[in-house]
C-alpha cells in the first residue's frame, strides 16, 4: 500500500465518521496507539523546543545498539539532538559499545542482571535489567560523549537502603554528592543539571555499599532521544523480574515518550514453547507498563526471522512438542536432546510468538511491527547471512551493522508511513 493511499483511507474513515484507524503499513499495525507520539514529533518538527524520548527495551537486540544506533541518528538528523538516553550503569556485559558515548569503568563494581536472578526473590532491578554494586571507597565510572551526543543534564538511579554509601557526580567545575542511606529500601534517582554543555561525567563512590540500576544524558534543547535498554539471552519472563517500585521510579524520572517492547527471539528457541504461559506474561507486561509508565504509548516489535541447527527445536512450539523434563534446565544452554541438522530451519514456535503479540496488541490497543515478515518472511535469515555484505552474522539470528542499519530504515519507514496517515486524519 502507497503512503497515498494509506492517507486517503484514513481520510475517508475520518469523513465518514469512524475511527480513524490506521491500516496496517508493510509490517506496523495499530499505528492509532501512536497518535501521542507522532503528535510530539509534529510539534517538535514545528520548533517546539520539547525533547520526545523513546525507550526500548528487550533482549540482545536492544543491548547492541546496531538497530537503535541507526534509528537514533536517523531520528536525530530529521528532528534534532535530544541527547543520549538512558543506558545501563557502567560497562555490565562484554561488547558494550554504545553509540555516541563512551563509558569507563574502574575495577571494584560487581554486576547482576535479571537473566541470572533469583527467579523467585530477584534483587530489585530498575528497566535496564542490571544492576552495579561496589563495596569500595573511589570505584568510579565516567561517561565521554562525542560532541554531537554532549549534555546539559545528568541522571543517576540508584538503590536507597540503610547503611548505603554515597557517590560524587562530577560535571565540569561542579561536584554534587549524593548519599544512599536511607531508612527504607528503594530506587531513587538522582538529577545532576549543568548550565553550559558538557560532554564527560566523572562518578566516584565513598562511604560503603553503592548499588546502581540506570543511567542516562539529555541535552534538554528539544529533539529526539533513543534509549537502548536490553540483557542478553533474556525472554519476556526475566523483564517480568524487574521491580514495580524501581521501574515506576524511573519511568517517572525519564518520561518516555514511547516505549518499545522488544522480546521474543530467546522465548522461540527455548525447548518447549508455552503458549498460554506467554500470552499471559505478555498482557501482563504490557498493562504494568501502562499503568508504571502513565499510559505511554506502547510498540511491540515481534521477533526477526531467525535460525538453527538444533534438531531438539524442529517442534519445540506449542503444537508440535513434547513436555520437558522434570528435571531439565530453563535456562541458560540445554544440551540434552541436541541432534543437529545440517541445513538451517526457523524455530516454529518464532511464528506462533508472533501470533501471539499481534493478536494482544490487538487486543490492548498497543502498536505492532512484525519484524520477521518485513525482513522477508521465512528463510529471510538464511538470505541476510548469505547477502553481500552480510546483513545477519553467522549465528542466522543477530544483524551484523549494515543489517541493523538496514532493519532501522525498515522500521522507520513504517512509521513514517502511518505518521503520513496520522497526518491526514487530523
Amino acid at each position: 500500500m502507497s503512503l497515498a493511499s494509506v492517507a486517503a483511507a484514513v481520510t475517508v474513515a475520518v469523513a465518514a465518521g469512524s475511527s480513524p484507524s490506521v491500516p496496517c503499513v508493510q509490517s506496523l499495525c495499530g499505528a492509532e496507539a501512536l497518535a501521542p507520539y507522532f503528535e510530539l514529533l509534529e510539534q517538535t518538527r514545528l520548533g517546539v523546543p520539547r525533547t520526545v524520548h523513546v525507550l526500548q527495551i528487550g533482549d540482545s537486540h536492544s543491548a547492541g545498539d546496531s538497530i537503535t544506533g541507526p534509528w537514533r541518528d536517523a531520528l536525530q538528523a530529521e528532528f534534532g539532538v535530544g541527547g543520549r538516553g538512558v543506558m545501563p550503569p557502567g560497562r555490565p556485559f562484554d561488547g558494550f559499545f554504545p553509540h555516541g558515548v563512551h563509558v569507563d569503568q574502574s575495577p571494584g563494581w560487581t554486576v547482576e542482571n535479571t537473566f541470572r536472578a533469583d527467579p523467585v526473590a530477584p534483587p530489585a532491578f530498575g528497566i535496564s535489567g542490571f544492576r552495579l554494586t561496589s563495596h569500595q571507597d573511589g570505584a568510579s565510572l565516567t561517561l565521554t560523549a562525542e560532541p554531537a551526543q554532549a549534555f546539559r543534564r545528568l541522571v543517576v538511579c540508584g538503590e536507597a537502603r540503610p547503611q548505603a554509601g554515597g557517590y560524587d557526580v562530577t560535571l565540569g567545575a561542579v561536584t554534587t554528592r549524593v548519599s544512599l542511606d536511607a531508612p527504607t529500601v528503594g530506587v531513587t534517582c538522582s538529577t545532576f543539571p549543568s548550565n553550559e554543555p558538557q560532554t564527560q561525567a566523572v562518578l566516584t563512590t565513598e562511604g560503603g555499599p553503592v548499588t546502581l540500576t540506570s543511567w542516562a544524558s539529555f541535552n534538554d534543547a528539544g529533539g529526539v532521544v533513543v534509549s537502548n535498554l536490553g540483557v542478553v539471552g533474556t525472554e519476556l519472563k526475566h523483564f517480568a523480574r524487574t521491580d514495580d517500585q524501581a521501574v515506576g521510579e524511573e519511568l517517572r524520572t525519564y518520561k518516555p515518550d514511547l516505549i518499545v517492547l522488544a522480546f521474543g527471539t530467546n522465548d522461540g528457541f527455548v525447548s518447549h514453547f508455552n503458549a498460554a504461559a506467554f500470552e499471559d506474561r505478555l498482557r501482563g507486561q504490557i498493562a504494568r507498563l501502562k499503568r508504571l509508565g502513565g499510559g505511554v504509548p506502547i510498540l511491540v516489535i515481534a521477533p526477526p526471522d531467525a535460525e538453527t541447527k538444533r534438531g531438539a527445536l524442529a517442534h519445540n512450539d506449542d503444537e508440535g512438542g513434547a513436555p520437558l523434563p522434570e528435571d531439565a534446565p530453563t535456562e541458560g544452554p540445554q544440551p540434552y536432546a541436541e541432534a543437529f541438522r545440517t541445513s538451517w530451519f526457523t524455530p516454529p514456535a518464532l511464528t506462533q510468538i508472533r501470533q501471539i503479540q499481534r493478536r494482544v496488541a490487538q487486543d490492548t490497543d498497543v502498536a505492532f511491527w512484525d519484524w520477521g515478515a518485513r525482513m522477508g518472511g521465512p528463510g529471510a535469515a538464511d538470505r541476510w547471512a548469505t547477502a553481500v555484505p552480510p546483513l545477519t552474522r553467522g549465528d542466522h539470528v543477530h544483524t551484523t551493522s549494515a543489517g541493523g542499519a538496514q532493519v532501522a530504515t525498515l522500521l522507520q519507514a513504517d512509521l513514517d508511513a502511518a505518521y503520513l496517515a496520522y497526518q491526514a486524519a487530523r
